[in-house]
């Protein structure tokens, strides 16, 4: 079983919105990929972009750049 460990977790209103995050993601090479949402968070669809914590501000760059826009930002272990 993998040790769990403390995740930036970015949740998204539709689905589309979290394909977009991952296309821009790779496409910026930023870091992260496209997750399940984990049990301990409400969203509004079933995917969710994960991080290391301490690329928050790049992350949050990219997606000002795109657009995008998150529902919500947590850390959470995962």
């Amino acid at each position: 079983m993998r040790q769990k460990e403390l995740k930036l977790v970015i949740t998204f209103h539709t689905t589309a919105d979290a394909m977009e995050m991952e296309r821009i993601c790779k496409k910026h090479g930023a870091p992260g990929r496209m997750i399940p949402v984990p049990r301990v968070i409400s969203a509004g669809c079933g995917l969710a972009w994960s991080a290391d914590p301490s690329d928050r501000e790049q992350i949050v760059l990219v997606m000002q750049e795109a657009g995008i826009r998150e529902e919500a930002m947590h850390e959470v272990m995962v």
